[in-house]
């Protein structure tokens, strides 16, 4: 991270479509992850809306299609349509890969599972990892080259305040030996989204793709909290001497995804972390805000992509 900000007009209260008004996105391409709901659906719905024609990405194709549907401009160039993805399928996720032809000018990882019970998927992951990073990274590299030929593509990867609780268990990722924590587990996988946004901006900087990671706030009504009850009461914090991560709604929610994803106001920046539209600060122990040194460190960053991709290799041996 760099000692020199990047600062936007925007903040917390300002929503998605704020953040790109007047900036039209025609002729450009998107792929956003978990779509059907939420902020993801909300960042699908804008960029269409800016022009965009978006692809989301969804296990439940009759379900991703009606969404799609609802969200696709009734007028203008843009338009949305779904196709099946599962993270937790490798065998989907090359299926989406091998299915997409020509450029890709935006790619949103924005799916994601929070505190769930212990679950592993057929390779033995911890179901956390394995979503919110593993299936994100085997598909934005398999997409490389798609992103490559766009001449000026954005990745961006939907991380978390919870990444400051701690890093990724380099030593039992898949808690074999570690007692199952859902926190533990869900924080060591918002770490590898930065982390995956640090070394993939270092990487593919020569290819003119930027890689950026983001904290999109407490957002209220979303499916992300199904496994922690309802959080639709809590109370809102927007004001900058806060020291808690800011309460968002949806449409305030995906605003810092937008702006990464499409926002004039951001080219060129890449390998950092955002939060409220701005790019976070160092974290400060006790506050909620800012990110956190482990998650940001370029050998271990280094070290999760080899290790991601030993995992994927491994993985597709067996089924080889």
């Amino acid at each position: 991270m760099t000692d020199n900000l990047i600062t936007t007009p925007f903040g917390a209260r300002t929503t998605a479509a704020e953040v790109l008004a007047g900036v039209d996105l025609g002729g450009r391409r998107a792929v956003v992850t978990g779509a059907a709901s939420g902020i993801g659906r909300e960042t699908a719905r804008v960029l269409a809306a800016a022009g965009a024609e978006v692809t989301i990405g969804v296990r439940d194709l009759a379900a991703g299609a009606h969404v799609a549907q609802e969200i696709t401009p009734e007028s203008g160039p843009g338009s949305v349509h779904a196709a099946l993805l599962d993270l937790t399928d490798l065998a989907s996720v090359r299926s989406f890969v091998e299915t997409w032809h020509g450029p890709l000018h935006m790619l949103v990882l924005n799916a994601g599972v929070m505190a769930s019970p212990l679950e592993r998927t057929k390779e033995g992951w911890e179901l956390q990892f394995a979503t919110n990073h593993l299936g994100h990274f085997a598909l934005a590299t398999g997409l490389h080259d798609a992103l490559a030929a766009a001449h000026g593509a954005r990745v961006v990867v939907v991380s978390s305040v919870g990444h400051v609780n701690g890093d990724v268990l380099f030593d039992d990722i898949n808690f074999e030996r570690h007692p199952y924590d859902p926190w533990a587990a869900y924080s060591q996988s918002k770490t590898a989204n930065v982390l995956f946004a640090v070394e993939a901006g270092r990487r593919w900087a020569s290819d003119l793709i930027a890689v950026n990671a983001l904290n999109p706030g407490r957002i209220t009504s979303t499916r992300l909290g199904r496994h922690i009850g309802d959080v639709s009461n809590s109370p809102t914090s927007f004001e900058a001497t806060s020291t808690d991560v800011s309460w968002k709604d949806i449409p305030q929610g995906a605003a810092t995804s937008v702006l990464l994803a499409a926002s004039p106001l951001v080219d060129g920046v890449t390998g950092r972390y955002f939060e409220d539209c701005n790019e976070a600060g160092p974290h400060r122990p006790g506050i909620r805000r800012g990110v956190a040194a482990h998650a940001v460190d370029p050998e271990r960053a280094a070290h999760l992509w080899q290790v991601s991709l030993e995992m994927l290799t491994a993985a597709a041996s067996t089924t080889a």
